[in-house]
């Protein structure tokens, strides 16, 4: 057999169960127990040679994991699929969804496999190994990820975990030199991803299009149970009570994420995490130059996952998971009462999380205004968002004139700014310092932007892996100051408008 053809037949054949290596990690397997109605039970699938890419420290110490231990040739090992871990049972999980507004039919774990549940300090942690082979859900795909968009799901996980947004976190990232096919040739990877579940809207989807209400009941009930026990404990239909839950997790996650500039870039409803985290990192994107309408995949072409419309996408979403939950609630009306918390919870959200980037304690009348017409200013001279706001954090207690130069329209701006600069001198207790400091903790200097992340993994691709690690390093402290790193805080360079990010990966 020619090398080309042993590699790929090793990729395509399971890691063998009968070896297993003991992490000392106390394993659960929840899901697992649901049923074979809700996964097919599969083991990763090797890659040859695989090497390290990257790992997070602060993943390990939530799961208990002992951080000398992961950079040993057994985790490698272990977090590519090419060793069956004790205690697991590897799983893919079915389930379906709308897609760009579409009904999509079947989908489900194309090629993540979860491991099970971590019963660790901060609570039990589901373990996914994203990009391990070919599961019963793949269809046409081949059930690998590629290393740019793993490198991408990895430092933007932990970079928006260190933001204090909803995310799954990202353990680790490892390679291989297996070829795998997209626009071109590239190589695999796979990223150990963490979170207390990765159950989806899609999930519920799935059971209620094929009517299959027992197993929806019993998905509900798991959900309920382990993640949202209040709802039983209130008045009424616990899964009309799940869903406004849901509503309101989903609300306030929604708000960080326009408050930061972050464009999810693909908000399916098989992407909408049932506990509110955000999850499925592929064409996102921060914001560079302010544009409301701004599309950061570029298989969007429609625009639907544009950043304006986020808002109104997670309701939809919203709505498509209380239609799959109508077979356990009373009425329709219920569904709809239960949603329309959302309508008023989103915007409250991100007004005080903008009050807050603006120096302001509370909420006041006025207040949305200051900021519409703002983000009006911002959006017509095409302002970058993360470097305005650092600005203006440093303008609470310094000159003006660095935020100033970012504009074209300097009167206009220098109105907004005389309203600012009143509305926060009216505070009680106002101190000029203090408001400064709380500033800079609420308006990052860095983020992950596009071509930052373009630059680590042509880097990565080379076999060179340090500018990753300083990139990682850097959006893990995004509020401190960057000394002898600006570059990482700087405007983006010319040809980063010229990067498409697109569904593949």
């Amino acid at each position: 057999m020619s090398a080309p053809m042993a590699t790929m037949a090793a990729m395509n054949r399971p890691v063998d169960l009968a070896a297993s290596l003991d992490l000392g990690l106390p394993w659960r397997n929840r899901f697992a127990g649901l049923g074979e109605a809700f996964y097919t039970l599969r083991s990763p699938t090797p890659l040859p040679a695989p090497e390290w890419v990257g790992t997070s420290p602060a993943v390990a110490d939530l799961i208990g994991l002992d951080r000398a231990w992961l950079a040993s040739p057994a985790a490698l090992d272990a977090f590519t699929g090419n060793l069956a871990i004790a205690g697991t049972q590897p799983l893919a999980s079915v389930y379906s969804g709308h897609q760009f507004g579409h009904w999509a039919g079947q989908l489900g774990d194309g090629r993540a496999i979860l491991l099970g549940e971590v019963d660790a300090a901060a609570g039990l942690q589901e373990v996914q190994l994203k990009g391990a082979g070919l599961t019963p859900y793949s269809r046409m795909g081949d059930g690998r990820a590629v290393l740019r968009s793993s490198i991408r799901e990895f430092l933007c996980s932990e970079a928006m975990h260190a933001l204090g947004i909803p995310t799954s976190r990202a353990l680790c990232v490892t390679g291989s030199h297996a070829p795998v096919r997209r626009e071109e040739i590239e190589t695999a990877a796979v990223v150990t991803r963490v979170a207390p579940s990765f159950i989806r809207f899609g999930h519920f989807e799935h059971f209620s299009h094929n009517g299959m209400h027992d197993e929806l009941r019993q998905l509900a009930d798991f959900v309920v149970d382990n993640f949202y026990p209040a709802c039983r404990q209130q008045p009424g239909n616990p899964y009309a009570a799940l869903l406004e839950a849901v509503a309101a997790r989903t609300a306030e996650m929604v708000a960080q994420w326009q408050a930061v500039g972050f464009c999810h870039g693909v908000m399916n409803t098989d992407n909408m995490s049932i506990l509110g985290l955000t999850i499925d990192y592929g064409p996102f994107q921060f914001l560079d130059a302010f544009n409301p309408g701004h599309i950061c995949n570029h298989s969007d072409t429609g625009g639907r996952y544009a950043y304006n419309r986020q808002p109104n996408i997670a309701y939809w979403n919203l709505f498509a998971l209380g239609q799959a939950l109508l077979p356990l609630m009373d009425d329709q009306q219920q569904a709809l009462d239960a949603l329309e918390p959302y309508k008023a919870l989103m915007p409250a959200a991100l007004q005080r999380r903008m009050n807050a980037k603006l120096g302001l304690s509370e909420v006041q009348d006025g207040d949305a205004d200051l900021t519409e017409t703002l983000m009006k200013l911002m959006a017509t001279d095409a302002v970058d968002f993360t470097i305005f706001w650092r600005r203006l954090s440093h303008a609470a207690n310094g000159p003006l004139e660095p935020v100033r130069d970012l504009f074209l329209q300097r009167e206009a701006f220098d109105t907004w700014a005389g309203r600012w600069q009143a509305r926060l001198q009216a505070q009680a207790g106002f101190d000029a310092a203090t408001t400064q400091a709380q500033m800079l903790a609420t308006n990052p200097q860095v983020v992950l932007r596009n071509h930052l992340g373009e630059l680590a993994i042509q880097r990565a691709r080379q076999g060179d892996f340090s500018e990753l690690a300083r990139l990682q390093n850097a959006l893990e402290h995004p509020f401190e100051a960057l000394a002898g790193q600006e570059d990482l805080a700087a405007f983006p360079p010319d040809w980063a408008s010229q990067i498409e990010i697109s569904c593949s990966s």
